[in-house]
């Protein structure tokens, strides 16, 4: 992912943009509950370990959790592939989820090079690079989960990438509601600030040293329109031979 960039040329443009912007009616409600925080069922503030109810109906990736804290989990994804956005420059953690939103859910329903639908998987994925500035663009990349029937030859398509990851270490941690732009920065400051002093602590900094600011990634289980059971996670991504390090 590259270094975002500030523009509030960029920033007004975009909220005229979205302003008048319309979409396919179907899909209206998806975007309209996007912009809206609301409760679900409670989680405590340092919940770890909640199964994503969404996972029982619809696929979701493996993982070993490896250790729990006051405040997050540390978990183990082994080759998760995921199809990807294109990095989307963004004020809006809602804004850039929408559109990364709408560009997969065309590729599920078959706008891809084998003209194949795909089932939908948990959870959809935003990585976000974070801006300088309040006026920034931040830097946004949008992935779905490739089911299991799908991962020997995932269909292409354009404007949509394969990531493969190889053993990949996450930091989570889990809250509920509909998320929205002010939530995303408050629950991945409440994250680090758990794993502070931790042995986790020295390999996620140093994951994060190649880049300018800290990046991290949001994971959403639940389609749009369930209000109840909703889990949400931030993920602190870092590397295998860090984590090996910290031990």
């Amino acid at each position: 992912m590259t270094i975002p960039g500030c523009d509030f040329g960029h920033f007004y443009r975009n909220s005229m943009a979205m302003a008048t912007h319309s979409i396919l009616p179907y899909l209206f409600s998806f975007i309209f509950v996007l912009n809206f925080s609301s409760s679900g069922f409670s989680l405590p503030s340092s919940a770890v370990g909640v199964f994503p109810p969404t996972c029982k109906r619809i696929e979701c990736p493996a993982f070993d959790a490896i250790d729990k804290g006051d405040g997050y989990e540390i978990r183990r994804y082994n080759s998760t592939p995921w199809i990807s956005t294109s990095e989307i420059n963004e004020i809006s953690f809602v804004g850039a989820t929408r559109d990364g939103f709408l560009q997969l859910f065309n590729y599920i329903q078959g706008n891809n090079e084998y003209s194949v639908k795909i089932e939908m998987t948990g959870p959809v994925i935003t990585q976000i690079l974070p801006s300088d500035g309040p006026f920034c663009t931040s830097s946004f990349v949008v992935s779905f989960y490739v089911p299991k029937e799908n991962q020997a030859d995932p269909p292409p398509a354009k404007g949509l990438h394969l990531q493969r990851w190889d053993v990949k270490y996450a930091a989570v941690r889990q809250f509920t509601g509909f998320v929205s732009d002010s939530d995303v920065g408050v629950e991945a400051s409440a994250l680090y600030s758990s794993i502070a002093g931790s042995r986790w602590a020295s390999a996620i900094d140093k994951s994060r040293k190649a880049y300018s600011t800290s990046p991290y990634t949001v994971a959403q289980y639940n389609s749009p329109f369930e209000y109840t059971d909703r889990v949400n996670e931030i993920w602190i991504l870092f590397d295998e031979e860090d984590s090996s390090s910290s031990s």
